[in-house]
């Protein structure tokens, strides 16, 4: 694949159980990304696509295999270098939006750069809640806002470095139909302005979002297409009725 970001071959990752028994979460997982695309990675759960998506976005180390990132093998760097180039390349959002709850939303978003010497902290800041249309939501805490606003405020602080490669770990696992639409359109939007996002759900309807969809069972990946016709996420959410009540279960 030409242009690639992203690059892991041969990837294992086992953990051990209590009696010497051993599970592969990731087994045996060659793939390749490319600059600039949204990849959906799904599977049920306990199929290995989150324990896949932290190897890949360095914040967990496979038993066996490489990552190269952006042509950096990671296996060779120390924690601090990892945490360097974290920084530097990738956001995360997570499902529980990891929000701190006594900060208010213009200062969870500058968390990433508080130990960055970039000038102008406060106006990056702002400008990443510009992004995900949360300005005048800026100074509200996480228990004032809701679930959609609370993961627009994950995604603002995921942008907040200008990386290149956002991670996303089922982002709209709490959230409604009409929240979850809004959190994919913003994901549309982020990728035709060039980054990378590489996306883990359970969801088939959010999966149909991305351009090109991964499954993984058992740890391996068995299947892996082209979405050659995406769901419109903004076309979606105008064809919700203004007040859907919460879906449950998700």
């Amino acid at each position: 694949m030409d242009d690639s970001i992203i690059q892991a071959k041969n990837l294992t990752k086992i953990y051990n159980k209590g009696g010497g028994a051993e599970v592969r979460a990731v087994d045996n997982v060659t793939l390749e990304v490319a600059r600039g695309e949204f990849v959906g990675v799904m599977g049920a759960s306990g199929s290995g696509k989150s324990t896949l998506m932290n190897i890949l976005g360095c914040l967990d180390k496979p038993t066996a295999g490489t990552v190269l990132l952006d042509g950096i093998d990671v296996g060779v760097l120390g924690d601090e270098d990892l945490a360097r180039l974290r920084n530097k390349k990738i956001g995360f959002v997570f499902q529980t939006f990891n929000l701190l709850p006594r900060t208010n939303a213009l200062e969870n978003v500058e968390l990433p750069l508080v130990y960055s010497d970039l000038p102008n902290v406060s106006k990056l800041a702002r400008s990443a809640l510009d992004a995900v249309g949360l300005t005048a939501r800026a100074h509200h805490y996480p228990s004032e806002l809701s679930g959609g606003e609370q993961q627009r405020v994950a995604i603002a602080r995921a942008l907040v470095n200008d990386p290149e490669i956002i991670f996303a770990d089922e982002p709209t696992g709490n959230l409604d139909s009409r929240s979850s639409y809004e959190i994919m359109a913003i994901f549309q939007k982020l990728n035709a302005q060039g980054r990378t996002i590489i996306l883990v759900t359970h969801e088939p309807d959010i999966a149909g979002h991305t351009r090109r969809v991964i499954r993984v069972s058992d740890g391996r990946i068995v299947e892996d297409v082209e979405n050659k016709n995406p769901r419109d996420a903004a076309a979606d959410l105008a064809e919700l009725p203004p007040q859907e009540e919460r879906r449950e279960n998700r």
